[in-house]
């Protein structure tokens, strides 16, 4: 087998190598090197080195023998990747959640896909002040009229596709909105938890920003943790679920605050609506 190195490669082939190999493994979670071999016609020296980079820019996470682009409780998968999973769950929820937004307020938008989901239903609710660390929803927003759009700096994060970092949360910091709105990787009936210190410590600084604090979390993120605590789920005051909750789960949650369960009616993957309905618990 030959030996042939990235920089035997063109770059142009090397990059639609690679953008192979990133869409291979998005479709089907995880994948071996010697796959990924046969599937691009390159030895697996090459391949070990188009992965050492994917990884480097967080698009997957290496293991022995192959890579995975599946989250764990310690690494959080990439933005495209969590775009193409439990979108009809995603849907719901950000639908749920656009109703508690009014014309006039300003809000603050974290960098996960429910939050991306729930800018697109935005567009036309303005007049709106929207605030967000997300290079996507950045583009949601941008030139759409009675909108005024607050960008927060930061390091670039591939992974997340938007900003991090000490600049960030001295961005945030500076700023007061009547609402937040974020998700994050994990919650139980007490806790919220993400994998990353560095989005931790963004999430923080939103929701200290806040005068109104609202959770969206899709039934998969549920009776999880991850390797940082973020808040106790009773500092918000409004929890967006889907129906996919199961019931004991949901009766705890609602000790604790507001939630609002959001009907599911597309299927795994598609489109999916919303009705909710809400439970205002009694605060622990």
């Amino acid at each position: 087998m030959t030996t042939t190195g990235a920089s035997d490669v063109p770059p142009r082939s090397q990059s639609a190598r690679r953008q192979t190999i990133t869409e291979y493994v998005l479709e089907r979670s995880t994948a071996t090197a010697a796959e990924l071999a046969e599937l691009t016609g390159v030895s697996l020296m090459t391949v070990h080195r188009d992965l050492d980079e994917l990884a480097r820019l967080g698009v997957v996470r290496k293991f022995r023998g192959g890579v995975s682009a599946l989250p764990s409780s310690v690494f959080e998968s990439s933005l495209d990747y969590r775009m193409g999973v439990n979108r009809a769950e995603k849907e719901a929820v950000a639908a749920a959640a656009a109703e508690l937004v009014e014309p006039g307020m300003s809000i603050m938008l974290d960098d996960s896909t429910t939050a991306l989901t729930l800018a697109r239903l935005l567009v036309d609710a303005a007049p709106l002040t929207v605030v967000t660390n997300a290079r996507r929803v950045e583009e949601v927003f941008a030139g759409v009229p009675q909108t005024r759009l607050i960008g927060l700096g930061g390091e670039y994060s591939h992974t997340h596709d938007s900003f991090l970092g000490v600049p960030c949360v001295a961005a945030i910091e500076a700023l007061s909105v009547d609402m937040v709105l974020v998700s994050t990787s994990a919650v139980d009936a007490h806790t919220t938890y993400h994998q990353e210190q560095d989005v931790v410590l963004v999430k923080r600084a939103m929701l200290a920003a806040g005068s109104r604090k609202v959770l969206l979390m899709d039934a998969s993120k549920t009776r999880r943790t991850a390797l940082h605590r973020l808040c106790p789920v009773d500092e918000f005051d409004h929890l967006v679920v889907d129906d996919g909750v199961d019931a004991g789960l949901l009766a705890e949650l609602r000790e604790r605050t507001d939630v609002r369960s959001a009907k599911v009616t597309g299927g795994a993957g598609g489109t999916g609506a919303a009705g909710a309905t809400g439970t205002a618990g009694a605060r622990s």
